[in-house]
């Protein structure tokens, strides 16, 4: 079915049909076995003792809630982290990974949803990135590195100018870029994490088919996916992880969708959303939305937020949860569907139209998108109350007077620990940064606060203070909405949590509902 191209070392597809289904796993050696695997960070074990094998010519899947341990095996296997004790053998011999190049050298090849692309450069670039290539007279002969990569662009069907910045392709053609930069390396094993996260349906189906193509060839895929339906669909043999360690493992002629869920949740599936059940009302409807869209990744998300209420908002990698906030915040534009804001129409054109109507966002990324790094803490948690918001063109000055009380009061009322007012934000733990992002919106007239992972990559003492910072925002009536993915921060925070799947709400869970198991089991519902 393929040949060996004799400049890369690639192998090539002839143009027959690719293999209909995936077939049953062949009983050789494994590619790579994990025995006994663990690693813990500060204390706390990501994974306990973990085995697994994958076999040339399997797509191995691999699935787990948030958390489960499955990002933190992909890193050791990728040489990113080393493992507490346990071995990895790559053909029957004991190997020492201990950075990505020992890991590349194997053949072993990454590729995660955060693809590793360079924006500016070309995909041509991209894809040879590292690699020795032929020159002449002193320079790079891109024609002669072109012609060797021929074979993979035939192979996988690349259809755009190699040209072409990175920055210009379409998530689809970067996840294909990506596999052929794996071929390249002469990848024996391709690991992938949550590939279709951003594809339409249509381009999941073309990845399939390059999957299945690439296991017929031999090559071994550790596929990482949330969505079950494309796991039984496309997986060989499926391996579940739960709190760190292996609880389940099937050949294809075993798998069940019921069998994968009572592995990931440890229960049966829940019952379906009741989305008559009567609101918990903590004040009056501030914010209201009603059949908001804007595909492939929010389809029709109806909920209402209440004053003084701390709503949550949970699901799974791909949910739609960022990208619905990005509608409430004017980031994006909706394509249907109406939100109104104290019972008035509401559409930001946007952020600072949002800011200037109450709204307010702490993104996931406090570090690029909340923060100003080089700039003092005073700087930073006046940022919001600089007129006009909307016509700022460049970082302003901020006078001493005023702001420095108003960056006095602030950090003493959310004890952000630094030197004084005018230290750089750069220099503050993770904790107190967030609390600096949180902060800036104290003291403004705002109606609604949307914060995204707000407690992400702090530890457990500022995690507990911003909370403690969520419940007085929410005391002063502000409507809160919290989205995580951490389901166990969510019971105790929140007073009700809807959950999202694949840009809906599939269930809410409320009051002593709230567990990591509920949500667990909403996350993975079918019908949403």
């Amino acid at each position: 079915m393929v040949s060996a191209s004799h400049e890369s070392g690639v192998p090539v597809h002839d143009g027959r049909a690719p293999r209909p289904e995936p077939r049953e796993p062949s009983h050789g050696r494994p590619l790579v076995r994990v025995r006994g695997i663990a690693k813990s960070f500060g204390g706390v074990a990501a994974l306990k003792g973990v085995d697994l094998e994958v076999r040339r010519g399997q797509v191995h899947g691999l699935v787990g809630a948030n958390g489960a341990g499955k990002s933190t095996l992909i890193k050791l296997l990728a040489g990113v982290e080393t493992a507490d004790s346990g071995t990895i053998e790559v053909d029957g011999d004991v190997v020492d990974i201990h950075d990505p190049q020992s890991s590349s050298a194997l053949g072993l090849s990454f590729i995660h949803q955060e693809l590793n692309l360079v924006p500016h450069f070309s995909a041509l670039e991209n894809m040879t990135l590292g690699l020795s290539k032929p020159s002449r007279f002193g320079l790079v002969d891109w024609a002669r590195v072109r012609a060797e990569v021929a074979d993979v662009v035939r192979r996988l069907g690349i259809d755009f100018s190699l040209d072409t910045p990175t920055s210009e392709l379409s998530t689809a053609e970067q996840w294909m870029l990506s596999i052929g930069r794996a071929l390249i390396r002469r990848a024996r094993l391709i690991a992938m994490d949550e590939p279709t996260a951003s594809l339409s349906a249509e381009e999941s189906e073309r990845l399939f088919r390059v999957v299945r193509e690439l296991a017929s060839d031999g090559i071994a895929i550790l596929y990482v996916s949330h969505r079950l339906d494309e796991i039984l669909e496309l997986c060989d043999v499926v391996t579940v992880f739960k709190d760190g360690a292996r609880v389940l493992y099937e050949e294809r002629h075993e798998m069940t969708r019921d069998s994968l869920v009572r592995g990931i949740v440890g229960g049966e599936l829940a019952d379906a959303y009741d989305a008559t059940a009567p609101e918990h009302r903590t004040g009056d409807v501030v914010l209201r939305t009603r059949d908001l869209r804007r595909p492939p990744r929010v389809r029709g998300v109806s909920f209402d937020v209440h004053a003084g209420e701390v709503l949550g908002l949970a699901g799974l990698v791909g949910a739609g949860r960022t990208e619905l906030a990005r509608l409430l915040f004017g980031v994006d534009m909706p394509t249907s569907g109406s939100m109104t804001l104290n019972g008035r129409p509401y559409r930001p054109a946007a952020p600072y139209d949002a800011v200037d109507q109450g709204v307010a966002f702490v993104p996931e990324e406090r570090r690029s998108a909340g923060l100003v790094l080089d700039k003092s803490v005073r700087f930073n948690l006046n940022l919001t109350d600089l007129p006009p918001l909307r016509r700022l063109a460049a970082i302003p000055i901020v006078s001493n007077g005023k702001s420095a009380a108003r960056a006095r009061t602030v950090m003493g009322r959310m004890q952000i620990k630094a030197e004084s007012v005018d230290t750089p934000v750069r220099q503050l733990s993770g904790g107190n940064q967030q609390k600096v992002v949180i902060g800036k919106w104290l003291d403004l007239d705002t109606k609604v606060l949307i914060l995204d992972e707000p407690s992400r990559g702090v530890d457990v003492g500022a995690r507990a203070e911003i909370h403690r910072l969520i419940r007085e925002v929410a005391d002063r009536g502000v409507a809160v909405l919290v989205i995580s993915s951490d389901n166990e921060e969510l019971p105790g925070l929140c007073d009700r949590v809807l959950v999202m799947v694949e840009g809906r709400l599939a269930g809410e869970a409320r009051g002593t509902d709230i567990t990591k198991e509920r949500l667990l089991q909403l996350s993975y519902r079918h019908e949403a």
